[in-house]
């Protein structure tokens, strides 16, 4: 029998790289859920089945046990998130608990994909923004549900993560993905003031490598997934080579996070690409994937 794994947040960025990883294990049925909200049909790969719809509804949507929940399908914006706290509380507060539940009387592990921003600043970072609340007040939740319900699960935390299948424009647009347009198009490269702030870019290969390997092997919190490698974002533009044009401060903007990354590497886990090259293969291409 194939072991079912359900992917919310599927047709994601993240979702979307993990479910074409686990659809290649003959052993696996991957299935998707996500509501479309920032992840697109674009992103569909190759035998995974779709389900459209959100995550508060899982018990509805998903008529099936899986063996496995991957939770990747919540809401991921920083300083968006003021502006978009309904939308959080929907996608982050019901939806985790909606989610906990249906693992819950599933009786399957659930690996929940936490935010490092948790770790801002010392601490600091998890209430500076409606996002990195819910997602460290969600953590707590799985931990709880883990120990009321005797639940098995694993909590990751990424970091900055970069590749192929960024949103690259708009609102929602991520930073790697925004200055490669911004380079494609001869466009000033936008930066929000101080510009020291520093962020450790993951490239998605390394987070899918991660993420597999605590799925299959971790059990617990603190699985970070991030390279060690810290760049301002100042120096991130540079690195570019383009015009600069500094923006005032904004709300939630923490400056650093430590990477908690032990656990995952005593699994095995190590990053393997970095962020300098990337953007040196992307110069080359003129910018395109």
């Amino acid at each position: 029998m194939k072991k079912k794994i359900l992917v919310t947040g599927g047709a994601g960025f993240v979702g979307s790289h993990l479910c074409e990883r686990l659809s290649q294990n003959s052993n696996y049925e991957v299935y998707s859920l996500d509501n479309y909200f920032t992840g697109s049909k674009d992103n569909h790969v190759p035998n995974v089945t779709y389900i459209k719809g959100n995550t508060s509804d899982i018990s509805e949507l998903i008529i099936f046990n899986p063996d496995m929940v991957y939770h990747l399908g919540e809401y991921s914006r920083v300083e968006q998130s003021f502006d978009d706290i309904e939308k959080v509380w929907e996608y982050n507060k019901n939806g985790i608990f909606a989610v906990l539940e249906f693992v819950r009387k599933s009786g399957c592990k659930i690996l929940y994909a936490g935010s490092s921003t948790k770790f801002g600043d010392g601490g600091l970072g998890r209430s500076a923004s409606p996002y990195a609340w819910t997602k460290a007040s969600n953590t707590e939740l799985v931990e709880n549900y883990g120990a009321w319900f005797n639940i098995p699960y694993a909590i990751t935390y990424f970091y900055n993560v970069y590749g192929s299948r960024e949103i690259q424009t708009g609102k929602y647009a991520t930073l790697i993905a925004l200055f490669k347009e911004k380079m494609k198009n001869d466009e000033t490269l936008t930066i929000v003031s101080p510009g020291t702030q520093k962020r450790n870019f993951t490239h998605i290969d390394d987070i899918i490598d991660g993420l597999v390997l605590v799925g299959e092997n971790g059990y617990g919190d603190e699985f970070g997934i991030g390279s060690e490698e810290a760049f301002s974002i100042l120096e991130v533009a540079q690195m570019y080579d383009g015009k600069i044009e500094m923006l005032p401060e904004r709300r939630g903007n923490r400056m650093t996070a430590e990477v908690i990354s032990d656990k995952t590497k005593a699994l095995g886990w190590e990053p393997k690409r970095k962020l300098a090259d990337y953007i040196e293969e992307g110069r080359k291409n003129d910018w395109k994937e």
